[in-house]
């Protein structure tokens, strides 16, 4: 039966509201925007042939869409993932450091580069599992039903993604004032290059995880330490006039983070875990196909 257009219209609107959302679920699912925006195309289209009037919940419908498609794609791939150069990273979703985010729910909690970091050490179905359960609340009998699981199997897959999360994500709950504060003396310091301030403003075990996708250089390794990293900072400093380096302050996944420019270029998006006092990890996003979206500043 072709869905009436008073019905599609009404459904339309409906789609539209539940989109960031959706969103939010694809893009945790999945690490990137042109995936998650893929995945809800796919399912728009999959709506639109679909006669609302036969659907009891549009949200339950669309959300089971969603989180099956992010699922295949992902097991997709993570093959593509594995023949990655070197460590992959999520594209970083950037906003003005001060502008309202573009959809709440897309800059909800638990969108950080630190925490997606972490759920790439998951399968398909714990990544969903635990999404739909601990992030965006779901009772167990929906994420079965979701799933096409048992809830018992379920339980099971949150019970062990929790610990691996808990295991590994960051531990500190930290003001973004606060956190925006210390982005700014990490600034000053590496503009300066002043290689002691910067070690200053660095935990003893700080590790910085590059992502340059074998397109631009970057680290095929963690590099752990405050002098490896104060150095590295100090060397990038010092290879060029201070003028050509230009950071600005921005929201990185919700949280305060920077957009480093080389000669007017953006050369990374850089995201950060703090403790408040010290930098405890940076997460810098170089591969130039995740920071083509992102705006050159003015």
């Amino acid at each position: 039966m072709t869905p009436s257009s008073a019905a599609l219209d009404t459904h339309t609107h409906a789609y539209t509201a539940l989109r960031p959302r959706l969103f939010g679920i694809a893009y945790r699912m999945l690490g990137s925007r042109a995936d998650a925006d893929d995945v809800l195309q796919d399912a728009w289209l999959r709506w639109h042939r679909t006669d609302p009037t036969t659907v009891q919940s549009v949200e339950a419908w669309l959300v089971t869409v969603v989180t099956r498609l992010s699922i295949d794609r992902l097991r997709a791939a993570k093959a593509e993932r594995e023949a990655y150069v070197g460590w992959w990273l999520p594209e970083p979703l950037v906003a003005p450091d001060e502008a309202t985010p573009e959809a709440a729910a897309e800059l909800a909690s638990d969108l950080s580069l630190a925490f997606l970091w972490v759920l790439e050490r998951l399968s398909p179905d714990e990544r969903a599992a635990f999404l739909l359960r601990q992030v965006f609340d779901h009772d167990y009998a929906e994420v079965a039903a979701l799933l096409g699981k048992s809830e018992a199997a379920c339980r099971q897959m949150v019970h062990r993604a929790s610990q691996r999360v808990q295991q590994e994500r960051p531990r500190f709950e930290v003001p973004k004032d606060a956190h925006r504060r210390l982005l700014q003396k990490f600034v000053q310091a590496a503009r300066s290059g002043e290689r002691e301030a910067i070690k200053a403003l660095l935990s003893d075990d700080v590790q910085v995880i590059g992502d340059g996708g074998g397109k631009v250089p970057s680290f095929l390794h963690v590099v752990r330490g405050a002098d490896r990293i104060a150095n590295l900072y100090w060397a990038a400093a010092k290879r060029h006039a201070q003028d050509d380096w230009v950071y600005r302050m921005a929201q990185i996944n919700g949280e305060p983070g920077l957009l480093r420019y080389l000669n007017g270029r953006l050369e990374s998006a850089q995201a950060f875990v703090s403790d408040g006092e010290q930098i405890l990890a940076i997460y810098a996003v170089r591969n130039p196909d995740k920071l083509a979206g992102i705006t050159s500043p003015g």
